[in-house]
């Protein structure tokens, strides 16, 4: 045991130099990825070839290394935005290929135990676009039964060709999950999957159970609390579920959030140690040490955050007060020149006494209001260079109207406002209106500005909003 967490240890502090470094966010494409695969052509660790294609044509890849009798695969990015894994393969890749770095019997042992079967990107067509199903929008997730698509049929092929010992099926979920009632974001969710609706345990299923109690008990070193299990309900449609059952021991690691973590770096580093460290167990078979108690142990995943929840503040209504919570989620989106931009929504409103956030503004005796549109008709972007931003957003103006636009700003500026075209849009407190509202102390002096769902701090004048919003109205 203390063996697994020395090498889980070592694996976690070296990260940074296997990190793959043409990579640094979630939104790479399919031709990233060739000319990442392009590169282990050369090397005399990996075997490289084309498999399949996308409904639209794309190769699919699949890498080989290893020459053991304990046959893995691994696929990911079967949601074209779930991204993470696809990232930590890379990583791993190249700790593969390393050599006289203090890992050589490690990798000596795990490629003599295992013949190690990767498909990085499963679905490139969802990938292109940065979206959960495919280019027909079919959740290839919920394909396992008919195999009408063939990214389906592919990885049904795949399995049933290699009658895989072990597969890991990668994804990431929401970032809202907790590791259970509790404020600690789930950054990991591990399943055996049910191969049944009686959730019955056989040998298959029982070596996932035991790895990830391993896995559990490993990863709770770096982050303690954050690891949680997702449901066990059967799904006769889904992948993980029907490989199970069709005899694979199944993992499926599900990455989450982590707070600051928006482009899933450390996540990532995680999966690389995860992976790494199940190669290592299943190569010693050490997770036969562990037991059904051990995995039943991990908290379920429990939908319990918002990225933002302004607690305890007063809103009015026809005159009278009321003391409500705000939770507000900040979603993101790929703009036409392909930059990130955020777009912050108010999600609920009323007491969340039993829901937590990435991050909490304590306004007890404060007073939220909606945001004032600047009363200039209308601005130039020069001008609003040439405003004290701050001493507008203490007047209460979250609003400024735009009397030009181009074609770079049409969806988001970096100003901390929301700019308009026209004349319709106006802030609200509201179930699924924009999260753009002043928050006044008992003086009914402006205190915080929530600008998109981000927080101005008008004391101090710290500012943590990432973008505002150009909506043409």
């Amino acid at each position: 045991m203390a063996q697994d967490e020395n090498t889980a240890n070592r694996l976690y502090e070296t990260y940074g130099t296997f990190k793959e470094q043409q990579i640094t966010n979630r939104r790479f494409k399919h031709s990233d990825l060739v000319n990442l695969i392009a590169k282990l052509k050369g090397s005399n660790i990996f075997r490289t070839s084309v498999i399949g294609k996308s409904l639209e044509g794309r190769e699919i890849y699949l890498v080989t290394a290893g020459k053991g009798k304990n046959r893995i695969l691994l696929w990911s990015q079967m949601h074209g935005d779930e991204s993470t894994a696809t990232m930590a393969l890379f990583d791993i890749f190249n700790f593969l290929s390393a050599k006289e770095d203090g890992f050589d019997k490690l990798r000596e042992m795990i490629l003599s135990k295992n013949t190690l079967y990767f498909i990085p990107m499963l679905n490139p067509d969802g990938a292109e676009r940065f979206q959960r199903r495919n280019a027909l929008d079919i959740d290839l997730n919920r394909d396992a039964a008919r195999l009408q698509m063939p990214e389906a049929l592919l990885l049904k092929t795949m399995r049933d060709s290699l009658n895989a010992d072990f597969g890991f099926n990668l994804h990431d979920q929401s970032t809202r999950y907790t590791a259970g009632d509790t404020y600690k974001s789930a950054a990991l969710s591990f399943l055996a999957p049910a191969f049944n609706f009686n959730k019955d345990v056989n040998k298959v299923r029982d070596r996932s159970i035991k790895l990830i109690a391993q896995l559990n008990e490993v990863l709770s070193n770096f982050i303690p609390g954050h690891i949680a299990k997702y449901s066990d309900e059967f799904e006769p449609r889904a992948f993980g579920d029907n490989v199970q059952k069709w005899g694979t021991s199944t993992i499926l690691i599900e990455s989450g959030g982590w707070k600051n973590d928006m482009e899933k770096q450390f996540l990532r580093k995680l999966n690389y140690v995860a992976i790494l460290t199940s190669f290592k167990s299943i190569s010693d078979q050490s997770y036969e040490r562990y037991t059904r108690a051990e995995y039943d142990s991990i908290p379920n995943n429990e939908m319990r955050l918002f990225d933002l929840i302004v607690r305890g503040v007063t809103i009015s209504y026809s005159g009278k007060p009321y003391k409500v919570d705000i939770g507000v989620n900040i979603n993101d989106f790929t703009a036409m020149d392909g930059t990130v931009y955020y777009k912050g929504v108010i999600e609920d409103i009323g007491d969340l006494s039993v829901f937590y956030g990435y991050d909490e503004l304590n306004a007890e005796g404060m007073e939220a209001v909606p945001g004032k549109k600047y009363p200039s008709s209308e601005l130039t972007l020069k001008e609003i260079e040439k405003t004290d931003i701050q001493d507008m957003l203490r007047q209460g103006y979250t609003t400024v109207s735009l009397s030009e636009t181009n074609g770079s700003l049409d969806l988001y500026t970096r100003y901390p406002f929301i700019l308009t075209t026209g004349d319709g849009y106006n802030s609200e407190i509201s179930m699924g209106s924009i999260a753009n509202f002043i928050i006044s102390d008992s003086k009914a002096e402006a205190r915080f500005a929530i600008v998109n769902g981000f927080i101005f701090d008008l004391l101090t004048g710290s500012n943590r909003i990432k973008n505002g919003l150009i909506l043409n109205k």
